[in-house]
């Protein structure tokens, strides 16, 4: 039998869904547009949600849309309060994610190891 998923979980999930949608519909920073969500991993006690992106381009600085993030932080958990039915919105922390560029790496990597080489 399946476990049911958690309250963190679900809460999450939910999270990630409306701020992805709040981030490509409400906010007008254009250092955000390359931005992607790719997950929301929250405290023990529903107070703090870590939420992951990354960049459409794997090697671009971080940096820029973390500050933007940062800086859209206030007005991303205020939309979040009128859209969620829960009574504290955790606070937000913005964590770049950067396990596709590490993919794509270990992915030459391994094409230098076997000689072969895929075309980009």
């Amino acid at each position: 039998m399946p476990k049911e998923f958690s309250r963190s979980q679900r809460l999450g999930a939910q999270i990630l869904r409306s701020l992805s949608e709040l981030l490509h519909f409400e906010t007008k920073d254009p250092g955000l547009a390359d931005v992607s969500l790719t997950a929301v991993d929250l405290s023990k006690d529903l107070s703090i949600a870590r939420v992951y992106f990354s960049l459409l381009d794997p090697n671009a600085d971080p940096l820029p849309a973390t500050e933007g993030l940062k800086r859209a932080a206030g007005f991303l958990r205020s939309k979040l309060g009128s859209r969620l039915k829960v009574r504290h919105i955790p606070e937000l922390r913005f964590i770049h994610d950067d396990s596709i560029a590490r993919g794509a790496e270990m992915a030459r990597l391994i094409d230098d190891a076997t000689g072969t080489h895929r075309d980009s």
